[in-house]
């Protein structure tokens, strides 16, 4: 278990602060998502666009389910709770971190949904989404970071006194 696993809503930092937080901790950073892209050799968009929320859900799952990393950040796509099996893998490899951010934050952050390659799971808008994700979140967090208006310096340094802590407990 030597690994960091940051789940999420898109948009509630976790690349931005996995890779701050990697450098911290001299650990190496994986985005999921950019996993993906580069498997499939195409966008999350025209992924979700071509097989559909399922399909992407599908593929997502696989991939995730299959990242063996060490000593890694792994940043994950913001519909990763919904892959029951690459899920309970995190847990095994890993220490599951929800960046828990509220809503009116995360519409401000993220723009268009299309755009970003975001699952919908047949909800309509990041409100919806929301709600549908954050009981997921919650049963997978080993850890909640809850987020307030900080600069991005400040919240690296309290994850890394909460990830400090654990570690030496």
């Amino acid at each position: 278990m030597d690994n960091i696993i940051l789940i999420g809503m898109p948009g509630s930092g976790k690349s931005t602060l996995g890779v701050v937080l990697a450098k911290k901790l001299n650990m190496r950073f994986l985005d999921s998502d950019l996993v993906i892209q580069e498997e499939y050799g195409k966008t999350l968009e025209k992924l979700i666009e071509e097989h559909g929320d399922a399909g992407f859900i599908r593929i997502e799952d696989e991939v995730n389910y299959n990242l063996n990393p060490h000593n890694t950040i792994i940043a994950t796509g913001g519909s990763a709770v919904y892959g029951k099996r690459a899920m309970e893998h995190f847990k095994q490899i890993g220490t599951v971190i929800f960046l828990d951010v509220p809503v009116d934050d995360i519409f401000h952050r993220v723009g268009s949904l299309k755009e970003r390659g975001v699952v919908s799971n047949g909800k309509n808008g990041i409100e919806e989404i929301f709600a549908d994700r954050n009981r997921l979140y919650h049963k997978y967090a080993d850890i909640i970071y809850t987020q307030k208006n900080n600069m991005l310096r400040e919240s690296v340094e309290e994850l890394y006194a909460i990830i400090k802590n654990k570690i030496e407990r």
